[in-house]
């Protein structure tokens, strides 16, 4: 970490960081130097590149192909009725233009992709899973894991919500336990359309400002390399009964991406089309 430089108007901005003994100075620095890579600005990126460009991740990168629909803004929060028809990532930069002036922002336009993925995690300290499709989230998975790079997923239905992380830091390393990857959860995808979207079934409204803002936590704690993350744990939230439980997650050592044996080397080994499937035996 380079030499803190901390101006006058960022001791006044980050104040309330600054005097705590567990971020201070040199976390607040830790921050501004740090990079995110946020996969989605719907419904659960938006409160978390809200969160990140507040709390001053001095980069974040967005992912996303898709532009702002009416329907969107009851839970896309960094939108405006004035957006509807303009990319999410054009939005989103503005948004957080005008939040704070310390944070850069990368747009990227695109689908993530086997052929794009490794090019754009690369550059990034966290990866934040924001998406709304299994494709993505095994995509991002498989990438993190072969690549080392931390991982936050996040994933909403209806009234409920799931979070838990994955610091793929340490993998190959001698540790007393191998930490668990999502196909350690999921192997595959459910069948297509045994899982209805949101379009189809409604989601509430505050429920993915509640997972996103979770997610931002988990990733501020990696970039401090603070506290206690959610790695190897689930947590599932119940908006409706207003209950959060938090359940182990277990390795699984014939998991095909970080077993003992995996099955998926690259992420070009397995289909990301509609099912996540496994290599052809």
């Amino acid at each position: 970490m380079s030499d803190l430089r901390l101006d006058p108007t960022q001791l006044d901005r980050y104040s309330r960081h600054v005097i705590m003994d567990e971020v201070g100075p040199e976390g607040q620095q830790r921050l501004l130097e740090g990079s995110v890579l946020v996969v989605g600005a719907g419904g659960l990126g938006s409160p978390a590149i809200q969160y990140l460009a507040a709390a001053g991740v001095g980069r974040l990168g967005i992912v996303d192909d898709d532009v702002v629909e009416r329907s969107n803004l009851q839970r896309q929060i960094i939108h405006g009725d004035d957006d509807v028809g303009r990319p999410k990532v054009d939005s989103a930069a503005d948004y957080v233009a005008q939040l704070n002036p310390d944070v850069t922002v990368e747009k990227h336009e695109q689908r993530l992709t086997p052929a794009n993925v490794a090019d754009l995690v690369a550059d990034y300290d966290v990866v934040l899973d924001a998406s709304d499709n299994f494709a993505t989230r095994y995509l991002l998975n498989d990438h993190c894991v072969l690549s080392g790079t931390p991982l936050s997923h996040g994933a909403i239905y209806r009234f409920e919500g799931q979070i838990t992380t994955f610091d793929n830091r340490n993998r190959g390393a001698e540790t007393e336990s191998t930490p668990p990857c999502y196909r350690c959860l999921f192997p595959e995808a459910p069948e297509p359309g045994t899982v209805p979207d949101c379009a189809t079934t409604g989601v509430l409204g505050v429920l993915p400002g509640t997972v996103g803002c979770i997610q931002a936590t988990e990733v501020v704690k990696l970039l401090l390399e603070k506290g206690e993350t959610l790695e190897g744990r689930l947590m599932l939230y119940d908006a409706m009964g207003m209950t959060f439980e938090t359940v182990e997650i277990r390795h699984n050592p014939d998991c095909p991406v970080c077993g003992e044996e995996p099955a998926i080397e690259s992420v070009r080994d397995a289909s990301y089309e509609e099912t996540c499937l496994l290599p052809a035996e």
